[in-house]
């Protein structure tokens, strides 16, 4: 870093500012901090005397307004408020839930102990699609009203456009743009020809990083992604291996998941459109926040000529996946 650079805001996370932020709210700390794996935000597990560790999250300044955090919060209360195993933020006396100290907002969680659920477990996969049939239940109750929508124009038109103006090398523009592009059209016209999708309020980031399996009961954790999306991207994700096992899991999951809420077949056409939107969002998310120390340490294969060849390679397949028969069950 040079003189005249400022050092990035989460740099000035050290354990006693994370500390004296869990004390403003009556806590008493014993020392012992500890950071866990995130990286959109910060997150660390705080020991407390006389009680079980808490776990302290510090939101990416400007990332999301105050609005769009606690309406995350609610969503997660009211969760919890129908007894689903859903980690949501502690409140104080007042009913609050975001915290300010210093330059940063924050949250505070339980701990929560558990593993990753095995998704090639077709029993496990019984559970977890029952426990997602209960969310969506309730998460089409009502909409965000400031939360975003997964759409085309946000994931896809935006992400591409970042990594053609500013990140892509010269010598792999003309491929991406060209497959982009074709991507792009291609999820346009699958869109356009589902018919009418019912989007909902949905966890929105459900992969088995969020899930913690303990007593083989599911506890979903990190809602930070929570948005508006079909149903079916909270389930597709849980979907691997070759086509005859995802059929095979897909099966277990909407059994599970149609014991609460129902599901309408034409979703399943999505899929591989929301697979390919998540690529271009991750590539364009490293991208946004390659300012950070934190990211170019962590992912030190951004970005090299290495990487986008193979992302060219990647998002070709992709086009071809779009053209597949969908699954079904």
């Amino acid at each position: 870093m040079t003189e005249t650079e400022s050092p990035h805001p989460f740099q000035t996370l050290t354990p006693s500012f994370i500390m004296d932020a869990v004390e403003s709210h009556g806590y008493r700390c014993d020392c012992r901090t500890y950071a866990l794996n995130s990286y959109e935000n910060r997150v660390y597990q705080v020991g407390v005397e006389d009680g079980p560790p808490l776990i302290a999250k510090f939101y990416r300044p400007g990332r999301w307004s105050d609005g769009q955090i606690m309406e995350e919060h609610a969503f997660c209360r009211e969760l919890v408020e129908h007894e689903l195993s859903v980690v949501a933020p502690l409140t104080d006396d007042t009913g609050e839930s975001l915290f300010r100290y210093g330059d940063f907002r924050f949250a505070l969680y339980p701990r929560q102990g558990g593993h990753a659920p095995e998704f090639d477990d077709l029993d496990n996969l019984l559970i977890l699609g029952r426990m997602l049939g209960r969310i969506h239940c309730i998460g089409g109750v009502r909409s965000f009203e400031q939360r975003p929508t997964l759409d085309l124009q946000s994931f896809g038109y935006k992400s591409v456009a970042l990594i053609t103006e500013r990140f892509i090398p010269a010598e792999y523009r003309p491929s991406y743009t060209a497959v982009t592009g074709h991507l792009l059209e291609s999820i346009k016209e699958i869109l356009a020809d589902s018919g009418p999708i019912r989007y909902i309020r949905t966890h929105g980031d459900c992969h088995a990083g969020n899930i913690l399996w303990r007593d083989g009961t599911p506890h979903f954790v990190d809602f930070d992604d929570a948005r508006t999306a079909p149903a079916v991207q909270d389930l597709w994700m849980m979907l691997s291996g070759e086509r005859p096992r995802q059929m095979a899991q897909l099966k277990v999951l909407l059994k599970g998941y149609g014991e609460f809420c129902d599901f309408h077949p034409r979703e399943l056409r999505l899929i591989e459109s929301l697979r390919t939107l998540r690529m271009l969002h991750y590539s364009a998310w490293l991208a946004r926040r390659w300012e950070d120390p934190m990211f170019p340490r962590t992912f030190p294969w951004f970005n090299t000529m290495q990487y986008w060849g193979e992302q060219i390679l990647h998002l070709r397949e992709q086009l071809g996946a779009l053209t597949e028969p969908l699954l079904t069950v």
